[in-house]
C-alpha cells in the first residue's frame, strides 16, 4: 500500500483549517503528510497542492474532507480527478461522500459510474456555490456603497499650501510635474485635487487646461 496524505484548504488566512484537519487525522493522515494552501478554489495553482501532486504516486491515497476543498471550478476538478487517479494511478477519498472513495473500485465499472455521476454532480455544485458567493459579495458592496460606505483608502488631505502651489501652477511658474512634488503626490492626485477645488469655487478645468499644463511638463 502506497502513502495516504491528506490536502486542506480555505480561501483566506483569517479562516480556520482546523475541522478539516481534525477529519484528516481522525481518518489516519499523518500530520507530517497533511498539505495546507491558504488560497481560492477557482483554480489549482496552489503552491501546497501542486507540491502534493507533484510527489503523488502509484498507490497513494489523498484524501480531502469534501469535493470543494479541493476547488471549486467544475471542469477543473474533473481534470484534477482524471490526473490524480489516471495518470498518477493513485486513490482519492473524500469524507464526507463515502461514494467518493476509489481505493477498492478499480475495474468495477458500476461502482466507477456512480462514483463519476456523483463527482460531476458535487462538482457543479462547488462551482455554483462560489459565483453564489461571489454574487452575495458583489451585491452587499453594491447595497454598503448605495448606502454611502467608502471602500479603499481614504482620499489624502490637500496640504496648507495646495492654494499657493495651485495659483503658481495656474500662473504658468511651475509646471505640473514640480507643483506634485512639491506636495508630495503624484500629478494624477494633484490633477485630481485641482478638478475639485475649481469645481467647488464653481470653476472646471477643460482640456485645454489639462493641454497647458502637458505642454510646460514636455518643456520641462
Amino acid at each position: 500500500m502506497g502513502t495516504v496524505y491528506g490536502y486542506a484548504r480555505v480561501s483566506s488566512r483569517d479562516q480556520n483549517l482546523d475541522r478539516q484537519l481534525d477529519a484528516l487525522k481522525a481518518f489516519g493522515v499523518e500530520e507530517g503528510r497533511i498539505f495546507c494552501d491558504h488560497a481560492s478554489g477557482k483554480d489549482f495553482d496552489r503552491p501546497a497542492y501542486r507540491t502534493l501532486i507533484e510527489g503523488l504516486g502509484m498507490g497513494d491515497v489523498l484524501v480531502v474532507s469534501s469535493i470543494d476543498r479541493l476547488g471549486r471550478n467544475y471542469d477543473e476538478i474533473l481534470e484534477q480527478w482524471r490526473l490524480i487517479t489516471k495518470e498518477r494511478a493513485a486513490a482519492v477519498v473524500v469524507l464526507d461522500m463515502p461514494l467518493l472513495d476509489t481505493r477498492h473500485r478499480m475495474g468495477d465499472v458500476t461502482s466507477t459510474l456512480i462514483a463519476d455521476i456523483v463527482l460531476q454532480l458535487l462538482s457543479y455544485v462547488a462551482q455554483v456555490e462560489r459565483e453564489n458567493i461571489r454574487q452575495r459579495q458583489a451585491e452587499g458592496i453594491a447595497a454598503a456603497r448605495a448606502r454611502g460606505v467608502r471602500f479603499g483608502r481614504p482620499p489624502k488631505k490637500r496640504p496648507g499650501n495646495f492654494g499657493s502651489i495651485r495659483t503658481a501652477f495656474r500662473q504658468g511658474d511651475i509646471t505640473r510635474k514640480e507643483a506634485a512634488r512639491r506636495l508630495g503626490v503624484s500629478a494624477t492626485t494633484f490633477d485630481r485635487w485641482l478638478m475639485e477645488a475649481e469645481a467647488g469655487s464653481g470653476c472646471r478645468t477643460n482640456d485645454g487646461d489639462a493641454e497647458t499644463g502637458g505642454a510646460r511638463d514636455t518643456a520641462a
